[in-house]
């Protein structure tokens, strides 16, 4: 074995002190046992790093420095599992908030999913939630697709669910053009007086007064006609659906 002296042996000890990987990234100490391990594990390093320092001081003979060589290994093995420990709970702790982020991340995703949102319908702005917007969709894709008897009850379902939807006024106005086209003018027009009365303020209730002047026509209820026609130019005299009103009027 190498002879060391004394301040040899000092030096190397505190070196090798001095490779321990002591400084961590802040940023992993989150955890509060995780911090508190680490945190005692640097103690005790630090103490042994203490008591080797004094024990080297307090030896003078080569008996003595011998078994501080002898001591020094020991320590030096004793240090090796204490970064050996440390690196290990440095790495779990990482998985750990690894795994926090990511359910953070999924937990963001899904409470956003659930958050109402903004649209804008005929020119005006609301907020639907994404259930709401759901059950719309599917009324509406029925009705695209041709399918008037189920599109006419999800579209009846969505206006008793949601009545004061940004979405209500055109819904109840399909739910009217359903009724046509399955020739139930008297459906049609009950459905359409609704969009009038429940919805004045819509661009539908002006589109829903000629529809049911339309299906009066029909039904040849010409006097109910006319009427609805005359009170669509004077609810809404400015709108195209009123010039029609009145071309209707004059025979055009």
């Amino acid at each position: 074995m190498t002879t060391l002296t004394k301040a040899g042996l000092a030096a190397a000890v505190l070196a090798a002190f001095s490779y321990l990987p002591l400084q961590a990234n802040a940023a992993l100490f989150d955890d509060d046992e995780a911090r508190k391990a680490i945190i005692e594990l640097r103690a005790k390093v630090e103490a042994m790093r203490t008591e080797f320092s004094g024990r080297i001081d307090s030896k003078t003979d080569k008996s003595s420095t011998l078994d501080l060589v002898s001591q020094h290994e020991q320590t030096m093995a004793e240090i090796a599992k204490l970064r050996g420990q440390i690196e290990v709970l440095a790495n779990e702790l990482a998985n750990v908030q690894k795994r926090q982020k990511d359910l953070y991340i999924d937990l963001d995703a899904r409470i956003r999913k659930l958050e109402p949102k903004m649209v804008t319908v005929e020119g005006k702005q609301g907020t639907v939630d994404p259930t709401e917007q759901k059950a719309y969709d599917a009324a509406v894709l029925l009705l695209k697709g041709g399918d008037y008897k189920n599109a006419a009850i999800a579209l009846g379902d969505f206006v008793r669910m949601y009545p004061d939807s940004i979405y209500a006024a055109n819904a109840q106005y399909f739910l009217g053009n359903t009724f046509y086209v399955q020739k139930d003018c008297k459906g049609a027009i009950l459905a359409q007086q609704l969009v009038v009365k429940n919805y004045p303020d819509s661009p539908r209730a002006a589109d829903a007064m000629l529809n049911i002047a339309t299906c009066q026509t029909e039904l040849k209820a010409v006097a109910n006609a006319k009427k609805t026609l005359t009170d669509l130019i004077s609810k809404y005299p400015d709108t195209p659906q009123a010039q029609e009103a009145r071309d209707r009027l004059k025979g055009k």
